[in-house]
């Protein structure tokens, strides 16, 4: 993030998978989970519209875009955790534990 400008993206920012050091960009009106399974990386599914949360993720540093209605208010507040399969990405970049 630059400043505190916050740049609200379904798309166009970056990835970073921290197990495997991989950086992915998610292009405008991507998901993150379309990417990742692109990339040839496994990411469990099953609805793909936020509202199962198969597809959670553990956030590491950035900060999510949430739009599921699986997670409660304050675990979104908490930006540790998102939902794959819709959500985007308030920083250019957001690292995930994959």
């Amino acid at each position: 993030m630059i400043g505190s400008r916050r740049t609200t993206a379904l798309g166009g920012f970056t990835v970073i998978l921290a197990r495997s050091k991989r950086e992915i960009f998610v292009p405008q009106g991507e998901t993150i989970l379309h990417v990742l399974r692109d990339a040839g990386v496994h990411v469990p599914s099953n609805c793909n519209n936020g509202k199962c949360g198969v597809c959670e993720l553990d956030v590491l540093s950035g900060i999510p875009r949430h739009r599921d209605t699986v997670l409660s208010d304050e675990e979104k507040a908490s930006n540790q955790t998102v939902i794959a399969c819709c959500a985007g990405s308030l920083t250019p970049e957001l690292e995930l534990d994959i």
